[in-house]
């Protein structure tokens, strides 16, 4: 396969930059799925294998950068608001209408992380959506981080909210925090798991070395209060996968598996990557490959041919 082309888009006026893999073996205008990634993440840290193999099985797809991190514009870097970040998919959807080379009723999005929970949100609200892959969503920022910090964890990251919030009043100026630390116990960070730090400093090395470990204090004051959970029962008819790791206590799988059972659509499968855990997906090849297959097989099911449904009557 060819390397994916290097292109740009516009989001809210800020530049966006991204991949775009054409699809293979495909003649006129073929569906396609927009893929972005999760706390931190640039382009090229493990999408590119999903990328592929969309491609490969007949779809566009589009890999891109947030506004504000990797090869994309905006100030302040580094500064992850999950509206802004839903804006930009929305966007990256516009921009693939635009193309003559793409079926524009037969749009895609897929996410991973905090990017899975904001492909659900995505599903609820935008009707140019007709098919989703969620890989490990975040599901509700304040139950997630309250048990992965634990109590006097918890109280020092309120605490360090509090104190970025008064300076950004005064100053203007905002202040910043790990993505994950060498010695969570010791250091707050937004990710208080000590195989975070190691995972994606060798991400940093071996795949995205425009990734930054941190963000904005900001950043983590909104995580708090993202939640997908009010739009989970308006995904009535648009197919949605959604992909779990075993055990996963990152993003809690069990928060995942309750959310799954609120999607009101029958057109819903929840896949199970087994002996696993949040960063084998990012790591252990043998089980990327078993989530790559389960999304671009749903894809090929839910989008590669053109369904007639209560929306579009």
């Amino acid at each position: 396969m060819s390397d994916p082309e290097l292109i740009e888009f516009r989001s809210e006026g800020e530049r966006i930059e991204a991949f775009f893999y054409p699809a293979q073996g495909v003649d006129g205008p073929a569906p396609a799925v927009v893929l972005a990634g999760g706390w931190c993440y640039v382009k090229e840290i493990v999408q590119p294998r999903y990328a592929a193999a969309f491609a490969e099985a007949g779809f566009h797809a589009l890999l891109f950068d947030y506004r504000r991190l990797g090869g994309s514009g905006g100030e302040p870097r580094q500064h992850l608001d999950p509206h802004d970040q839903i804006d930009d998919y929305r966007n990256a959807l516009s921009y693939l209408e635009s193309r003559d080379d793409v079926d524009a009723d037969r749009l895609g999005v897929w996410g991973i992380s905090y990017s899975g929970g904001h492909v659900l949100i995505l599903g609820a609200v935008d009707p140019r959506v007709r098919c989703v892959a969620s890989i490990v969503p975040v599901i509700d920022g304040f139950a997630n981080l309250q048990r992965a910090h634990g109590t006097l964890g918890f109280r020092k990251l309120k605490q360090t909210i509090r104190d970025a919030r008064r300076r950004l009043y005064e100053t203007g100026e905002h202040s910043f925090i790990p993505h994950g630390a060498e010695d969570p116990f010791t250091e707050v960070c937004t990710w208080p798991f000590r195989a975070n730090h190691s995972l994606f400093a060798w991400l940093k090395e071996t795949q995205g070395p425009r990734y930054e470990n941190r963000a904005t204090v900001a950043s983590t004051e909104m995580l708090l209060e993202y939640t997908v959970t009010p739009y989970l029962e308006r995904l009535i008819d648009v197919p949605t996968l959604m992909v779990v790791a075993e055990g996963d206590d990152h993003t809690m799988w069990e928060l995942e598996v309750e959310a799954f059972k609120r999607i009101l659509t029958p057109k819903k499968e929840l896949f199970v990557v087994p002996r696993s855990g949040h960063h084998s997906l990012y790591r252990d090849d043998e089980l990327i490959d078993l989530a790559v297959r389960a999304c671009t097989d749903w894809f090929q099911t839910h989008l590669a041919a053109k369904e007639v449904t209560a929306n579009a009557l």
